[in-house]
């Protein structure tokens, strides 16, 4: 009986060492959390630029949608640059911490896998910029980086599948309420993100 334990047990150890090789499971549930945090500042000054133009960011006059659109798209940069600066020093943080590699293949599938979607996302939302449609921007993101998240889901935690689902399913509810694109791109990328990164944090991190 002690013999048969001791086999599962080694079963159980090698089936957890092919996960660990297979799966980045350094990313740290904090780093959610400060994305959220500057998701929802980027979209509170977001609110109020178009406040500044106008009671309701329908009535924003063409001559400035220009200048508004660029602004959107320098304050997303930040919030994206700001995001990943933390993200990048809390997961190396977390690799030392369960003494795993910073930068291995599981770590190159998933950070691809990421990125397809993303790219063509981005580039989508240039297109829709470029013909004026303006509207459909924010529920794009949501779609397309919901997308990015469950293809790579299969390489890190798979809570990350229920948020790119969840992303997903509020970038399509976006696409028909475009008047409210900041509202549900603010729920998306801000509170989703804390709600999630807290979850991840209570579950994987903190011992």
């Amino acid at each position: 009986m002690t013999e048969q334990k001791e086999h599962l047990q080694a079963i159980t150890d090698i089936r957890s060492m092919m996960e660990r090789s297979s799966r980045c499971i350094s990313l740290s549930g904090l780093s959610g959390v400060f994305a959220g945090a500057f998701a929802l500042i980027g979209a509170y000054l977001a609110s109020m630029k178009l406040d500044s133009y106008a009671d309701n960011y329908r009535t924003i006059h063409t001559e400035e949608l220009t200048g508004v659109t660029v602004y959107f798209l320098e304050l997303a940069a930040a919030v994206l640059f700001s995001s990943l600066l933390v993200g990048t020093l809390l997961t190396i943080r977390n690799s030392k911490r369960k003494g795993l590699k910073i930068w291995d293949n599981s770590a190159k599938r998933l950070l691809i896998n990421l990125a397809i979607p993303l790219v063509a996302g981005g580039l989508f939302c240039l297109v829709l910029i470029y013909h004026g449609i303006i509207g459909l921007v924010a529920p794009a993101t949501l779609i397309f980086y919901g997308l990015a998240l469950v293809n790579a889901s299969k390489y890190t935690f798979d809570d990350i599948r229920y948020l790119g689902l969840c992303e997903i399913a509020l970038g399509l509810a976006g696409s028909f309420l475009i008047g409210y694109g900041l509202l549900f791109w603010a729920i998306g990328f801000g509170i989703l993100h804390i709600i999630y990164g807290t979850m991840m944090y209570f579950k994987y991190e903190r011992k």
